[in-house]
């Protein structure tokens, strides 16, 4: 992690350098930018955005994002805030599961500043669509005897809109930088979570396991339905989704 962040520092001096030798001539007329996200990785996911300038305040531009198959990022602050009762093996199913997302992103953005064209400060309202799978999230109940385990797979989808504030400028007539300040936004997630059991549950055993993790998964504000048969068990939620765009992308204009 140290050697990405001396390589975006390395970036920056060149470029800086580079602007001080060839001037800002022409940057106006560059209407496209396409960025790299240079902080995503930290989130094990990869994010790109191009930005078409409209006018001298106005531009469009979309994002896109992708976190392939991986374990979450920052589970332990996640596990503590979704998983209320400290049971190891609700942990050790939230530790080792793995999750993937995409989402886009389409946005206007307002230049606040005097030399505009996409360059200054600058407020987005935006909407995102995001989609997540669960790969695989190996729930495990002790019946006092034996375990059973249960394989919960399926996905998440989630429609919000929000505010994004933030900064862009140029370090040479091609290269620069967006600043993602801060970009809150709010909206619906809606659920779904099937699992097969590998072996045949006992009807008194479905009623522990149905209840357990109704307790393991109090999510507030959301509404969660739990059903168990002898086969498995399925997990429904739906409830308001929250969360927040914030980043430094590399920018190539042209």
């Amino acid at each position: 992690m140290q050697k990405f962040f001396l390589l975006i520092l390395i970036t920056i001096i060149s470029v800086q350098f580079t602007a001080a030798q060839t001037g800002m001539d022409g940057v106006a007329d560059k209407k496209n930018i396409f960025k790299v996200n240079l902080t995503s990785p930290v989130l094990k996911n990869y994010a790109v955005q191009y930005e078409r300038v409209i006018s001298k305040t106005v531009s469009v531009a979309l994002s896109g994002r992708m976190m392939p198959a991986s374990t979450m990022p920052f589970k332990e602050e996640i596990r503590k805030n979704v998983i209320k009762e400290d049971d190891d093996l609700i942990t050790d199913a939230f530790n080792q599961a793995k999750f993937s997302n995409v989402a886009i992103t389409p946005e206007v953005r307002f230049y606040l500043g005097k030399k505009g064209y996409g360059r200054g400060f600058y407020v987005a309202p935006y909407y995102r669509f995001a989609r997540y799978k669960v790969h695989e999230l190996n729930y495990v109940y002790n019946d006092g005897s034996d375990d059973v385990n249960i394989k919960l797979t399926g996905d998440l989808t989630a429609h919000t809109g929000g505010l994004l504030l933030g900064a862009q400028w140029m370090l040479s007539n091609t290269v620069g930088l967006d600043w993602w300040i801060a970009g809150p936004n709010i909206g619906k997630g809606k659920g779904d979570l099937a699992g097969l059991s590998d072996k045949t549950i006992d009807p008194d055993v479905q009623q522990d396991i149905r209840r357990s993790l109704e307790n393991d998964l109090d999510i507030p504000f959301t509404k969660t339905t739990v059903t168990v048969d002898s086969k498995g068990a399925n997990i429904k939620m739906d409830g308001p989704w929250a969360g927040i765009r914030a980043g430094l992308l590399l920018t190539f204009r042209f």
